[in-house]
């Protein structure tokens, strides 16, 4: 068992987190009375590629977050650098540039401005 202490909305609370057999996690919150809420366990993203197709020596650029596409800033076969910005994701109202996490040819693009994503879907590849 873990014991945290959260403050939501200016309110203190003790928590208590469990893990059950079965995977289950039990949550336990306490500020003037105890109140229990059990809960699935957190479900975790799949290093997976999504996408049907990729070639070896592709490495998938995938959504650190949902949202919406607004540009696509590449094309197959452009070559970018590190740090270079692929395309413009909007979440929550904010513009996010993704960028290149090396060097390397733009493959395949598996997306187009406004098109919705979750977090961990493949946005497009890249090759060495």
């Amino acid at each position: 068992m873990q014991y945290f202490k959260v403050t939501v909305n200016g309110k203190a609370y003790e928590v208590s987190v469990e893990e059950l057999s079965g995977g289950d996690v039990n949550f336990t919150a306490a500020k003037t009375g105890a109140s229990v809420v059990n809960a699935a366990p957190p479900v975790s993203v799949s290093s997976a590629p999504v996408a049907q197709g990729i070639s070896a020596g592709e490495e998938v650029v995938p959504a650190p977050l949902g949202g919406s596409i607004m540009e696509i800033k590449v094309k197959p076969g452009d070559q970018v650098k590190k740090g270079q910005v692929l395309l413009t994701l909007e979440a929550l109202k904010m513009e996010n540039e993704i960028v290149a996490p090396e060097n390397g040819t733009v493959g395949q693009i598996f997306v187009q401005p406004k098109d919705s994503v979750n977090t961990g879907d493949a946005l497009l590849t890249l090759r060495n």
